[in-house]
């Protein structure tokens, strides 16, 4: 092996062992069982010959149980840097063909390594998981290189975008830094727990399969750790390539603008998704596609805490995040979940300057034993906090109902809203007419000759006086009332308008959220 020729053809044998993995039949029992190998779910998301791999030949160290001289093409992780629509992305692809992914030292350095040079770049980051967890034949190492990507995941956060993408199993400590990521994508063939059904069995009793425990449907509808359900590894590439296409690469930057519809024409067909009657329900989901461009909308966490409904957009081809109350779920009311949805959701826009549009419709904070043990107070004063903090164009369009605490929560103009604009359907008050009544005017009804008859009139005296926007517009607490079928245009025209906004704060380390 003197000439060159020689070496070129070693180097071609050995990169073609790597990119191996596992092996032909390892690589085919994971196509058989539903799912892309490594490699291809990357071939799949980045553009076609932009990847530049690091860390191909990268071995372990270890050589107890049976790891001395055993070889690990890649170390089970596939990591590098490529285009994605154009656009600068870091990723790590986890090769459970490699054993079962499993995360030793190097596994994971190279991980933490490549996400370091998306925060040198300022890059989004990927992470694709297929992984049986800690490598255990390395002890402490391993778990030390989970320290690794976790300490790397805090100091992305805020500054790139993160994105996890779960394809396989991903158990034990390796589901924290998904956890730690912005955005998680879960495909129906993956799980996502701490602790897995065997373990749970013998400490608990408890019995339990692991889709139960840690599939798509139990993180989407009951933990709220999710944020999408891919039904297979092409969806969530997809769900990610689509994701990516709204968010700016770092908090730097600002969101990508595209040609977009720059038609602001009015919308009639508006007027009649919104019932005048309070009580009664409609899909807000329907009032957002009248609004934004192409009736496109990404919503974010669809299957949790359905009360409120968030997800990225775009007005005029610039990315906006949306906010809304939900009156087809318990009447659009605030409660536990849907403010910690809500609030996470407001603080990602904020880091990324992402500007925020809020649709209100919303009757309270959810009254219950279980609310208030639960914590409602803290969990609702983080919406309060994510609005009050957010310093990017705050835009607010209060539907109908914007009662009480909740009207404020929903980013009023006293926790700095750029603008807000009504519909002549709006009622903003402390509370809905026949509740305000029954307190205002309760000892004059109960004297009255004819009890009903004069709770109907202070009923409709109240709402008269209060159940309108008209008073706040009149404190300067809503800027405009608008028709309808115009909100496209003043919206689009308010974003225009706040392009160039900056509102600077007090200097401090950080805010303290009630966590």
């Amino acid at each position: 092996m003197n000439t060159m020729q020689d070496k070129i053809a070693d180097l071609q044998r050995r990169r073609a062992a790597a990119e191996l993995g596992g092996g032909a039949d390892r690589l085919d029992k994971q196509r058989q069982a539903g799912k892309l190998t490594a490699r291809e779910r990357i071939a799949a998301l980045v553009d076609p010959d932009s990847f530049d791999e690091t860390g191909l030949f990268a071995a372990h160290r270890a050589t107890l149980f049976g790891m001395a001289g055993k070889s690990l093409p890649a170390d089970g992780v596939v990591t590098g840097a490529a285009a994605v629509g154009g656009r600068l992305v870091h990723l790590a692809s986890q090769d459970f063909t490699v054993a079962g992914g499993s995360a030793g030292e190097t596994h994971s350095e190279k991980v933490a390594d490549i996400m370091h040079m998306a925060l040198k770049t300022g890059s989004p980051f990927v992470f694709i998981n297929d992984s049986g967890g800690a490598r255990v034949q390395e002890g402490i190492d391993s778990l030390s290189g989970y320290g690794k990507v976790f300490h790397a995941n805090v100091l992305l956060s805020g500054v790139v975008p993160q994105i996890s993408l779960i394809c396989g199993p991903c158990a034990g400590g390796a589901a924290y830094s998904p956890a730690l990521t912005d955005f998680i994508i879960q495909t129906r063939q993956a799980q996502l727990f701490i602790t897995g059904p065997q373990v749970i069995r013998q400490v608990t009793g408890e019995k339990v399969t692991a889709d139960q425990l840690g599939g798509p449907d139990a993180h989407m509808l009951h933990s709220g750790v999710i944020h999408f359900i891919a039904e297979d590894d092409a969806h969530a590439v997809m769900l990610c390539k689509k994701l990516l296409s709204f968010l700016p690469a770092n908090n730097l930057e600002d969101p990508p603008q595209i040609e977009g519809d720059r038609r602001v024409e009015a919308n009639p067909a508006l007027a009649a998704m919104v019932p005048v009657e309070a009580r009664q329900g409609y899909d807000v989901r329907n009032v957002i596609a009248g609004i934004v461009d192409f009736a496109d909308f990404l919503e974010v966490q669809a299957g949790f805490a359905a009360n409120i409904v968030v997800g990225f957009a775009r007005i005029s081809g610039g990315t906006v995040g949306i906010v809304a109350n939900q009156p087809l779920v318990q009447a659009g009311v605030l409660d536990i979940d849907a403010s910690d949805k809500a609030a996470r959701f407001i603080r990602f826009c904020n880091a990324f300057n992402i500007p925020l549009v809020t649709f209100v419709d919303v009757p309270g904070f959810l009254p219950g034993v279980k609310q208030e043990y639960g914590g409602i107070i803290r969990h609702g004063a983080k919406l309060l906090f994510a609005y009050s903090s957010a310093t990017v164009p705050k835009i607010t369009v209060i539907l109908r109902k914007a009662y009480g605490g909740a009207y404020v929560a929903m980013c009023s103009k006293d926790l700095g809203a750029d603008r807000v604009f009504a519909w002549p359907t709006a009622e903003i008050a402390v509370m809905g007419a026949e509740g305000a009544a029954e307190i205002v005017f309760r000892k004059e009804i109960d004297e009255a000759d004819k009890p009903d008859e004069k709770r109907r009139e202070r009923i409709r005296e109240y709402r008269e006086t209060f159940s309108n926007p008209y008073v706040a517009a009149e404190r300067r607490l809503v800027d405009a009332v608008i028709e309808p079928a115009l909100t496209r245009r003043h919206v689009a025209q308010a974003l225009e308008y706040l392009r160039t906004k900056r509102e600077p704060r007090p200097h401090k380390k950080h805010g303290l959220s009630p966590l």
